[in-house]
C-alpha cells in the first residue's frame, strides 16, 4: 500500500511547510466538497437500506434486502401446504428412526418448511453474531485509511464526523458483500444446519423444498427418499445443538476468535479510488463494489483458533454423518448415493465453505470432515453408542485435532498412556479378577498368615526349613 492511501497525506509525510492544512485537500478539493459528497453517498445508501442491525459495524438491513433480491430475481416460490405437512412428517419420522441410534433426545419441538427467503429472515440474527467481529476489523480498517492516520488536535473536530461517514460506507460495502453471499448460499441449502452453526432458532428444524428438489436432481433417487434422508441430517443437528449446552457457545466463539486475527487487504480498494472522481457518489459506490480479501495472520495463536473451529465443525459433521447413515440404513434404498452426494458437496466447495471463505475468511477442509467421521464410527464400535454420544458431556472430553490424525489412538489408547483410553477409566477402578492380585499388593503383610508359606511357625526357617520348634506339619 502506497505511502498516501486512496490520496491523502499522513500528517508528518514531507515537508512541514509543503503539508497541506487540510488533510483532504489532496483529492483536488477541500473539506467542505467531500462532506457534501459524503453526505450525498450516505443519504444514497441509507435509501437502500436503512441504518445498521442495532448500530452494529455491518449495515444488516442493507445485507438482508440485497440477500432476499437475490434469491427472489432467481425465483423464490413460496412454501404450499402439501411441501410443508411432506417437510413435517419427514422431520418427525426422522427423529423416531434417530431415537434408536443416539441416546441425545430430539431438539426439534417445531418442523418448518422455508423459502430461500424464509431462510435468510430466520438465519440473520445468528450470521450478524458471526460476521460483526470481522466486519468490525474491516469497517476500521477502512476508516483509518480513508482518514489518512492520525489527524491533527486542530482539525479532530472537523475530520472526525467525516471519518464517521466513512465508516458508515464502509460498512454498507461490507453489508453488500455480506448479502450477496448469504443470498448466494439460499440458493444452496436444503435445511437450517447445512454449514454446521446452529441458525435456527431454538427448538426449530427446517428444510427448504425447493434446495432439497434441487440437491436429488440426477441422483436418481425418489423424492421422498430425498427428504427423508434430509430431514435426517436436520434432525440429527438439532438434537447437538439443543441438548448439548455448550456446543452453540463452542461454536460461534470459535469463530470469532478466528475472526479476530483476520487481516484486511485494502490495496484493491486502493487502486479502484486512485483518479476517481469524488464528487461522483454513484461512480464511488461503483468503485467500492469489488470484494475486499481476508487474510488470516500466520500467528501461533491465529493458528490455534482454527484448528479450534475446523476441528469443532468436522466433529459436529462427523458425528451426523456417522448417526444418519446408521439410521438410514436398511430403510432407504438411496442413502449410499445421498451419503456420496453429500461428500461431494464438501470436496467441491459445498455452501458452508464458500460462505466462511467470503463473509469471516475461512476455508474449511474436507479432510477433516472425513476423518471426524471414521473417529465416531470407531468409537461405536469400540463404545457402543452411549460410550459415543458421552463425548459430548463436556468439551474437554473432545477429541483434538491431533486426535483427527490418529482416531484409533484416541478410540483404543496411546502408548503414552499406558493403553488406558481417553475415556475409559475402568481399568482403575473394576475389581480384580477371580485369582487376579490386587493392582499394587506387593507390600509385607503384617496381619496373621492363614496359608502355607516359606516361614516356620515362628517367623524363623527361610526357605521352607523346619525351625527348631517344629513338631511336623500343620493341622
Amino acid at each position: 500500500m502506497s505511502n498516501t492511501p486512496f490520496g491523502f497525506n499522513r500528517p508528518g509525510d514531507g515537508d512541514d511547510d509543503d503539508r497541506p492544512q487540510d488533510p483532504f485537500s489532496g483529492m483536488g478539493g477541500d473539506m467542505a466538497q467531500f462532506a457534501d459528497m459524503l453526505h450525498r453517498f450516505a443519504d444514497m445508501i441509507g435509501a437502500q437500506g436503512a441504518g445498521g442491525a442495532a448500530g452494529g459495524p455491518l449495515n444488516w438491513d442493507l445485507a438482508k434486502n440485497i440477500a432476499r433480491h437475490t434469491v427472489v430475481e432467481q425465483g423464490d416460490p413460496s412454501v404450499v401446504d402439501a411441501e410443508r405437512r411432506q417437510v413435517e412428517e419427514a422431520l418427525r419420522l426422522a427423529d423416531l428412526w434417530l431415537d434408536e441410534r443416539t441416546t441425545l433426545p430430539a431438539g426439534i419441538r417445531t418442523p418448518q418448511a422455508w423459502s430461500r427467503s424464509e431462510w435468510i429472515e430466520q438465519t440473520l440474527p445468528v450470521w450478524a453474531k458471526v460476521c460483526d467481529p470481522i466486519a468490525t476489523r474491516m469497517v476500521d480498517s477502512m476508516g483509518g485509511a480513508l482518514g489518512g492516520g492520525e489527524i491533527p488536535a486542530d482539525m479532530q473536530a472537523m475530520a472526525g464526523p467525516l471519518i464517521g461517514m466513512v465508516k458508515q460506507m464502509a460498512g454498507a460495502m461490507v453489508g453488500g458483500q455480506a448479502g450477496q453471499a448469504l443470498g448466494a448460499l439460499a440458493r444452496e441449502v436444503t435445511g437450517s444446519a447445512d454449514v454446521g452453526l446452529p441458525l435456527a432458532p431454538d427448538g426449530v428444524g427446517a428444510l427448504l423444498p425447493a434446495g432439497v428438489e434441487a440437491f436429488g436432481e440426477g441422483l436418481e433417487v425418489s423424492a421422498d427418499e430425498v427428504r427423508l434422508y434430509l430431514a435426517l441430517r436436520e434432525a440429527a443437528h438439532q438434537r447437538l445443538f439443543t441438548h448439548v449446552p455448550w456446543l452453540r457457545s463452542h461454536l460461534l466463539g470459535a469463530v470469532e476468535e478466528y475472526a479476530r486475527g483476520i487481516t484486511v487487504d485494502l490495496s484493491g480498494i486502493e487502486q479502484a479510488v486512485q483518479g476517481l472522481d469524488l464528487s461522483n457518489p454513484e461512480a464511488l459506490q461503483e468503485a467500492l463494489g469489488g470484494e475486499i480479501q481476508l487474510q488470516p495472520e500466520e500467528t501461533p495463536r491465529q493458528k490455534a483458533a482454527l484448528a479450534r473451529l475446523e476441528t469443532a465443525l468436522a466433529l459436529v459433521e462427523g458425528w451426523v454423518d456417522t448417526v444418519v447413515n446408521e439410521a438410514a440404513e436398511g430403510r432407504l434404498p438411496g442413502s449410499v448415493k445421498l451419503a456420496e452426494a453429500v461428500r461431494r458437496r464438501r470436496a467441491t466447495g459445498g455452501p458452508a465453505e464458500r460462505t466462511f471463505a467470503t463473509l469471516v475468511g475461512l476455508e474449511l477442509r474436507p479432510r477433516r470432515l472425513r476423518e471426524a467421521a471414521a473417529l465416531w464410527r470407531s468409537l461405536t464400535q469400540a463404545r457402543g453408542t452411549e460410550g459415543r454420544d458421552a463425548v459430548w458431556d463436556h468439551p474437554d472430553l473432545l477429541p483434538t485435532a491431533d486426535d483427527l490424525d490418529d482416531p484409533d489412538g484416541f478410540v483404543h489408547g496411546r502408548d503414552e498412556i499406558e493403553g488406558l483410553s481417553d475415556l475409559d477409566l475402568s481399568n482403575l477402578t473394576k475389581a480384580p479378577e477371580e485369582g487376579e492380585e490386587k493392582p499394587g499388593d506387593g507390600k509385607p503383610d503384617d496381619g496373621p498368615d492363614d496359608g502355607p508359606d516359606d516361614t516356620g511357625p515362628d517367623g524363623k526357617g527361610p526357605g521352607g526349613k523346619p525351625g527348631p520348634d517344629d513338631e511336623g506339619p500343620r493341622a
